[in-house]
C-alpha cells in the first residue's frame, strides 16, 4: 500500500513508524523541524514495547504525494478541514482517508469536503507525545486503531486496511459500530480533558478528589445526554466504564488537550467541551458542566492562537 501519514506526533509517528517499519511506502506530511529532524535522523520512537528508527520519505507539501491508497490523519482535530481541503487535489477515487484524532465529529468535518466514499472513520488509544522533533515517546498503554467504513458495514476494503495494521504488528479492530465506539472514546477523552486543564492535575489527584468527581459525572452525564438525541446509544454503564478507566490510568497521567493549554499551545477545547455545548444550545439541551469548563478555558484558547 501507498500510505500517507499527515503529521508526526504522537499518533501518527507511532502509527506511522510501525508501518514504515514493517516495510510499507510511507511518507509523512510534517513541517517545520520535524521535516528537518526526519530527513535527518529518521523517525525515532520510543516505546514500551522496544524502541525502533525508520527513515521513511518525508515532504512538508502535498504536491509531491501520488495515488495514495491510504491517508491517516495524526493532527488535532481543530486542524481537520484546513487539511481536507489540501487533499481535494491529491485523492483519488479509491483513496481512503482515515481520520485518528480525538472528537466525535471528524469524518463527518471532512465529509463536508472530501466525497464520502473516500472517508473512513476511526479512533485510536494510545498514550505517547513528542519528546523532540522527529522522537516519538510512547509511555504506556497497549496501542490500538478501531476504525471501519462511516456507515460500519465490513467491506473488502477495510480488510485491506485491517491486513496492513496487522503486519505492522500493532493491535487493530474493524468495529461493528464505529459512530458508538467513537463517541465511547469522545466520552472518555472529553470528560477527563477539561477538568484536567482547569486543575492543571494529573489523574491520580483528580480522581481521589469526591467534588471533582462529581463534575466529571456531570459532564459525562451531559455528554451522554446529547449523544443519545442524536441517536447515539451512550449508557449509564459507559460513563461507570471511562470512570473506571480514569481510576485504572498511573498516578501521574495528563491528557493530550490538558498539556497543550498548560504549554500555552491551541488545543482541542472547541472539538471536546466546545462541542458539547454548541450541540446542546441546538438541540436544546442544558450542559452547565461543559459550558463551565469551555468557558473558564476560552480566554487562554484564544490566547494561544493569537486571537487577544
Amino acid at each position: 500500500m501507498n500510505i500517507v501519514v499527515i503529521g508526526a506526533g504522537g499518533v501518527g509517528g507511532y502509527f506511522g513508524g510501525k508501518l514504515a517499519q514493517a516495510g510499507f511506502n510511507v511518507t509523512f506530511i510534517v513541517r517545520g523541524k520535524t521535516h528537518q529532524a526526519i530527513k535527518t535522523n529518521g523517525l525515532k520512537v520510543l516505546s514500551v514495547d522496544g524502541d525502533f528508527t525508520v527513515h521513511p520519505k518525508a515532504t512538508d507539501n502535498y504536491g509531491g504525494i501520488k495515488n495514495p491508497d491510504l491517508i491517516i490523519l495524526g493532527v488535532k482535530s481543530w486542524q481537520i478541514e484546513a487539511i481536507a481541503k489540501e487533499l481535494k487535489d491529491v485523492i483519488t477515487k479509491n483513496t481512503m482517508v482515515l481520520p485518528l484524532q480525538n472528537g466525535a465529529d471528524n469524518a463527518d468535518r471532512l465529509r463536508n469536503i472530501l466525497p464520502h466514499e473516500n472517508v473512513l472513520a476511526g479512533l485510536c488509544k494510545i498514550v505517547s507525545k513528542i519528546e523532540t522533533p522527529g522522537v516519538i515517546n510512547h509511555f504506556a498503554f497497549e496501542p490500538e486503531i478501531v476504525f471501519g467504513e462511516y456507515d460500519s458495514e465490513l467491506t473488502s476494503r477495510v480488510k485491506k486496511v485491517k491486513s496492513a495494521f496487522d503486519k505492522a504488528g500493532f493491535k487493530s479492530t474493524i468495529s461493528k459500530n464505529i459512530q458508538l465506539d467513537i463517541w465511547k472514546k469522545f466520552l472518555f477523552i472529553t470528560t477527563i480533558s477539561g477538568i484536567g486543564a482547569i486543575t492543571r492535575a494529573v489523574y491520580g489527584e483528580i480522581r481521589k478528589d469526591n467534588e471533582l468527581r462529581q463534575i466529571m459525572y456531570q459532564t459525562a452525564n451531559e455528554i451522554v445526554a446529547i449523544a443519545n438525541i442524536k441517536g447515539i446509544e451512550l449508557t449509564n454503564d459507559d460513563i461507570e466504564l471511562i470512570l473506571r478507566i480514569i481510576d485504572n490510568f498511573n498516578h501521574g497521567t495528563t491528557a493530550s488537550m490538558q498539556r497543550d493549554v498548560m504549554a500555552g499551545r491551541p488545543s482541542e477545547l472547541e472539538n471536546f467541551n466546545g462541542y458539547i455545548v454548541k450541540q446542546g444550545k441546538e438541540l436544546h439541551i442544558s450542559t452547565p458542566a461543559n459550558a463551565f469548563i469551555y468557558h473558564c478555558l476560552l480566554p487562554q484558547e484564544r490566547k494561544a492562537r493569537g486571537l487577544c
